[in-house]
């Protein structure tokens, strides 16, 4: 692909948490999401897209170097490996005449983009909150915006948040704000403050000031904004608006709510939310009827249509300031979600089903990318630094891991058929080690020492039936061990079991 003669222009948008099976891929009410439908109409659609680890904070940090969780050694969302040795792809732009500029939710190690990295902006040190800093504070003043506020419906934050002094005031039927150092309460209900005062809108703002300043600037350098929301991960707070627009009961039975996981590695019980866990196990079925998902699931969706809609500001920004021209646009998420999936999860866990580990990925780029492309070809989001970099006709001085979205694009250009994942676990109270494997319409999952699993995705996209436990298929389960440990070779992962 041929790259303009001016340096590109390259904006990022960050969701966290959020699958692409939530798109209504079965037929059922799926989450409006009308701008980044726009984007994807604009550009192209990756319709089979993984994360390179289900946890925040590692694949946070694939993002900025390009390598899986097992080379860079930041396993769990507490990890405190340090950059000094890792090359940057933030700091790569910088170094190479791009303003870079950062506005939202960090969670990939030590510092932050604005320390670490050299770029301009906002962002907090680990996972953070932004209703308690100075800039949202001046933001709310400057706007004569009250603090965010929210009435809780639902209450299923873990005990254990409470014991390590999180949200400790947070319960049902009350209107609650966020004072802790993180804001990820495990929680839905409705926001009773205007729109604005959500940390959405918030970092949007931010963002299109920014983009303003840039219009207006007689310095014309190539910029990189990057905006990464703490949404759509919980807490699902959307205002009444965007609830008003989803009836619960029209949100039909997820169509593996009612597994059992008998045929699963004990890898998939593992829970600890309150009203749905005992002793750290989920219990099953879910002591909550569909009924009461209904409800959680059409504001978790609400809250999904209200990022969009803040991420939108930043998109009609763009255009209104002519800054949308010679500007690559992607627009994707960290991982999944596991909301109401395989017997009636909140939030996500290690396992590595299709809800957690495959994502919504478009890109646009004016004149480089044909519109309204889908691409079925397997990719990871681990593959965007490099991408980025190419974008600017730069590069990483080290090998990694990660790949140029521009050549699987290109359907002239050859791009593997097979994907590997992997993760550690979220290193809360038991330390994980998994490996996936896809290969056409097949899906391998390994945990050290735990049952395997094997599922045709065509025909079975639910995960429901474990063919691993079918001896009919043994020549395909070693046929995926093969490929899975070739990949791992290639990409340097020593942990084969």
């Amino acid at each position: 692909m041929d790259y303009p003669n001016e340096q590109t222009n390259i904006v990022l948008i960050m969701n966290d948490h959020q699958a692409y099976y939530r798109h209504g891929w079965d037929g059922g009410v799926k989450p409006k999401r009308p701008y980044f439908d726009k984007l994807a109409e604009q550009g192209v659609e990756f319709t089979k897209s993984y994360c390179a680890t289900p946890l925040c904070g590692p694949v946070r940090r694939s993002f900025i170097n390009g390598l899986f969780p097992h080379n860079h050694g930041h396993y769990y969302n507490d990890s405190k490996v340090s950059y000094d040795n890792e090359e940057s792809y933030l700091k790569i732009l910088k170094e190479n005449n791009y303003d870079v500029y950062y506005y939202g939710k960090w969670h990939a190690g030590p510092g932050t983009a604005i320390s670490e990295h050299g770029c301009e902006g906002f962002s907090c040190e680990a996972y953070g909150n932004p209703y308690i800093t100075k800039e949202y504070k001046e933001y709310l003043e400057k706007r004569n915006l009250p603090e965010a506020r929210h009435f809780i419906e639902h209450n299923f934050t873990p005990e254990r948040f409470a014991e390590e002094g999180f949200f400790v005031d947070i319960c049902e039927n009350i209107e609650y704000q966020c004072k802790s150092t993180w804001c990820g309460e495990h929680a839905s209900g409705i926001t009773v403050t205007p729109e604005d005062t959500h940390e959405s809108f918030f970092l949007a703002n931010l963002a299109c000031e920014k983009l303003e300043e840039i219009a207006s600037s007689k310095n014309k350098k190539p910029f990189h904004l990057r905006v990464d929301f703490w949404g759509p991960h919980q807490p699902f707070f959307p205002t009444q608006k965007y609830a008003d627009m989803y009836n619960p009961d029209d949100i039909q039975i997820y169509g593996n709510f009612y597994d059992t996981l008998e045929n699963k590695p004990e890898v998939h019980m593992l829970d600890d939310n309150r009203l749905i866990s005992k002793d750290n196990k989920m219990i099953v079925p879910s002591p909550l009827e569909w009924k009461e998902w209904q409800k959680v699931l059409a504001r978790a969706y609400a809250h999904q249509t209200m990022i969009d809609a803040a991420g939108g500001r930043i998109l009609d920004k763009l255009k209104e300031l002519g800054l949308d021209k010679n500007t690559l646009i992607i627009w994707t998420t960290d991982h999944g979600d596991g909301l109401a999936s395989h017997g009636g999860h909140f939030d996500k866990s290690s396992y590595m089903t299709e809800e957690v580990m495959r994502i919504p990925m478009a890109i646009s780029y004016p004149e480089k990318i044909n519109p309204n492309t889908k691409n079925d070809r397997l990719v990871s989001n681990l593959d965007l630094p490099t991408t980025i970099l190419a974008s600017a006709g730069l590069s990483f001085k080290n090998k990694t891991d990660s790949r140029n979205l521009f050549d699987a694009i290109d359907m002239n250009k050859s791009w593997p058929d097979d994907l590997f994942c992997e993760t550690f676990g979220h290193g809360y109270k038991e330390r994980i080690r998994g490996r996936m494997y896809v290969n056409g319409d097949f899906k391998y999952v390994k945990f050290e020492g735990q049952m395997k699993e094997l599922y045709n995705l065509a025909e079975d996209p639910y995960e429901m039936n474990n063919l691993a436990l079918d001896e009919g298929y043994a020549d395909m389960i070693q046929k995926m061990e093969d490929g899975l440990q070739k990949l791992q070779s290639e990409n340097g992962d020593t942990h084969v079991f």
